[in-house]
């Protein structure tokens, strides 16, 4: 007697698990939400147009449930990887200039500062100096 294997994954995490029909719970959803929209839209395109037009109709609305519900790509879903094409394009800008802040450059910041503000109070006690010289003589 011949004995039958069973491949096991090896990467337990990428198991899904299955809720009815073979599908996972995501898929039932979408699908029903595509079913929910579709069914309907095809019966009103059905009164207007043809037949094989209203099949047309039906699937172009089906179609992103169903995109929704079997597009996996890294472990993203397709609503994600959507809102990083939307705001890659839209809304981060476009060019982005290289910006650094390494520990040398702050020092050399709080340096410059230091600088001015040491500058400041001499020229302070200065015209402090010369008001008292002048005010005493």
């Amino acid at each position: 007697m011949a004995a039958s294997y069973i491949s096991v994954p090896r990467d337990l995490t990428k198991v899904k698990s299955k809720v009815m029909f073979n599908l996972t719970k995501r898929q039932l959803i979408c699908f029903s939400v595509a079913a929910l929209f579709g069914v309907p839209s095809f019966f009103l395109i059905k009164q207007v147009a043809s037949v094989s037009t209203s099949a047309m109709g039906m699937m172009v609305i089906m179609m992103p449930f169903f995109f929704l519900a079997m597009y996996e790509k890294n472990n993203q879903h397709l609503e994600v990887i959507m809102g990083h094409l939307i705001e890659a394009t839209f809304i981060r800008p476009k060019q982005r200039p290289y910006q650094t802040d390494n520990n040398y450059s702050a020092l050399e910041r709080y340096k410059e500062a230091q600088r001015e503000i040491d500058e400041i109070i001499m020229y302070a006690q200065a015209t402090r100096d010369n008001k008292k010289s002048e005010g005493g003589e």
